[in-house]
């Protein structure tokens, strides 16, 4: 063994690719074609098994469901019996308190109950006699000489309030109840029995009037039955501990199994006895349909199926080696060219380049993506001088570009003092707003700004603007307390001010009032700038125009297709610009 293993290891260890390939495709293929004839056989196994138990539940269901339509006839016929007034008026009556009334339920009683059942067509092909009993517990019945049975006589009848089927159809109180043999005989027989407990409906208690008892042949489950000589059927009444075989379709065929015991050794002698099986459980009686069936009768096919396909793994394996050696030469021969083109490339031969020749497979194209590789590689040497130049020249650009807003406020402030010395406080002001106002707008190069200090800058933008004209314009501003801290893109709210001084306000003749508000609506935030201005008869050129149209862009772009940009405006009236668009919950500013 150890030798075999070694040589095994050594056929691996070869220098050459071709070799090596060939060994794997051996080890590779020839294990796996064995192993799928194996489990293809047992893939056809259990499918067919798998595909036999679903057709089999499918069967059971269909059975139960015929089952179901038979066993309502009967409950259909206890409640036709039980409507009849005549009938259940007897019943009433019938059994006094000491029991000697004889005269009321007798030869009529069962002449009635003949011609209910005449007169409502009642399929009784598979009833074999009907029988009622009233609270002294006696009957009368149709379908039989006899009375009742073993409880015909007045002595045997004061046993039916001690017997399991009475105490069961007792605590039913009033539901229809199977039992898998004939109660009226207490044996196994050819016929099982539907009990129910009469109650009076006029009464509010319900009060007991009797019993109805129907017995039916077995022989009414052969309706439900797809016949096949390879399969049997049982019915089992499991609601004892010892469950009771009701019906038994194919009895040659459990004769040797015992059908004694539970119902888990029932269904572990079936799966010893070699039988696979299906169980149901019929929703009328509450009795469990077994359909089995003998396991190697059911498999004939797939032992057929079994020797074709080892005798096509063997047929497999065979050509996969016969095309892996021829395979493994074409594969080995790209490889090697490619091989020699790296190597005169490392060594910086590029004058061989591009001479070799491969075809259009994979190799083929890790070959050109190689040569494309190496151009890219020479261009991006070339300039990866000039990008480092550039970037230094970037470098510098920025550096001024940080010099000039810091010169401008130092600027501003100067001014800002020497008026203050200068005593000129409107142009302090002026000043001193105009320098907020840029370093809010700058907001040290970041896109994002708190609501409180857009709200600022709004405010120093128009301490500028009532500078210019004179106070002419009253700014009024409502904003929920919470949205302060809330981050939006900084000059979202201050084109729109400004668009309303110029289109809105300054071409109206007095004074004007520009409203900000500012509200949270979910998780959305929601601004309003409004004027009472001049309004607007073309809002399309308006939002066209280079502020508005910014702020709508940006809008867009950084709160997605959920934001919204509206404009209201009537001529003489004045205009209104709503914003609309999501939170983005970014770390706050210290």
């Amino acid at each position: 063994m150890k030798s075999r293993i070694h040589y095994l290891l050594q056929l691996f260890r070869q220098p050459r690719i071709r070799g090596r390939f060939f060994a794997a495709m051996i080890l590779v293929s020839l294990p796996p074609l064995f192993v799928l004839g194996y489990v293809s056989f047992n893939i056809a196994k259990e499918t067919l098994i798998e595909n036999h138990m679903q057709t089999n539940r499918g069967y059971l269901k269909t059975s139960s469901e015929v089952a179901d339509l038979l066993l309502r006839n009967i409950i259909n016929m206890n409640r036709i019996i039980l409507s009849n007034d005549e009938l259940r008026k007897e019943l009433v009556l019938s059994g006094g308190s000491n029991g000697n009334d004889q005269s009321v339920i007798d030869i009529r009683t069962a002449n009635k109950l003949q011609n209910i059942v005449v007169s409502n067509l009642f399929d009784t092909h598979y009833i074999e006699s009907i029988c009622i009993f009233d609270r002294n517990y006696r009957s009368v019945c149709y379908g039989r000489s006899e009375q009742a049975g073993r409880y015909g006589t007045d002595d045997t009848r004061r046993q039916i309030p001690l017997t399991d089927w009475y105490i069961k159809t007792l605590s039913a109180k009033g539901k229809e109840v199977f039992f898998g043999y004939n109660v009226l005989e207490d044996k196994v027989g050819s016929s099982f029995s539907s009990v129910k407990l009469l109650r009076d409906p006029n009464q509010l208690t319900g009060g007991q009037i009797g019993l109805l008892v129907i017995n039916i042949k077995k022989s009414i489950f052969e309706q439900t039955l797809n016949e096949s000589g390879e399969s049997g059927f049982l019915v089992l009444d499991t609601s004892m501990m010892k469950p009771k075989v009701v019906y038994n379709y194919r009895p040659e065929l459990t004769e040797n199994i015992g059908l004694d015991g539970s119902y888990e050794d029932l269904l572990d002698k079936l799966r010893e006895a070699g039988y696979i099986f299906s169980v149901y459980n019929n929703s009328t009686s509450g009795w469990i349909f077994i359909y089995f069936v003998e396991t190697q009768s059911l498999l004939k096919q797939s032992d057929r199926i079994g020797d074709i396909t080892l005798l096509l793994a063997a047929f497999m394996a065979g050509i996969a080696l016969l095309v892996s050696y021829f395979v493994s030469g074409t594969i080995t021969k790209p490889l090697l060219q490619l091989k020699k083109m790296i190597v005169d490339w490392a060594k910086g031969n590029q004058a061989n380049e591009g001479k070799e020749t491969f075809s259009a497979d994979e190799v083929g194209v890790i070959s050109q993506t190689f040569r494309r590789l190496a151009v890219v590689n020479q261009q991006l040497s070339e300039s990866l001088l000039q990008s480092q130049l550039k970037e230094r020249e970037a470098e510098l650009r920025s550096l001024q570009a940080q010099i000039k807003p810091h010169f401008l406020y130092n600027t501003l402030d100067s001014i800002y003092f020497m008026a203050l010395l200068e005593e000129k406080e409107d142009i302090a002001q002026m000043a001193l707003s105009l320098s907020e106002s840029f370093k809010l707008s700058l907001n040290k190069g970041r896109e994002l700004i708190p609501v409180f200090k857009e709200i600022q800058h709004i405010r120093h933008y128009m301490i500028i603007q009532n500078m210019r004209y004179d106070n002419r314009f009253q700014y009024e501003e409502v904003l929920e307390e919470e949205i302060n801290s809330f981050e939006i893109m900084k000059l979202l709210l201050q084109p729109l001010v400004e668009n309303a001084i110029y289109h809105g306000l300054e071409p109206k003749v007095g004074e004007g009032m520009i409203r900000l508000t500012g509200r949270k609506d979910g998780e959305f935030l929601v601004f309003t700038v409004e004027d009472d201005g001049v309004g607007m008869d073309d809002l399309f050129k308006t939002e066209q125009g280079y502020g508005m149209q910014n702020v709508k862009e940006r809008l867009s772009l950084f709160y997605g297709p959920t934001s919204s940009f509206t404009i209201d405006s009537r001529v003489g009236e004045g205009t209104k610009v709503q914003l609309r668009f999501p939170l983005r919950h970014f770390p706050r500013e210290a």
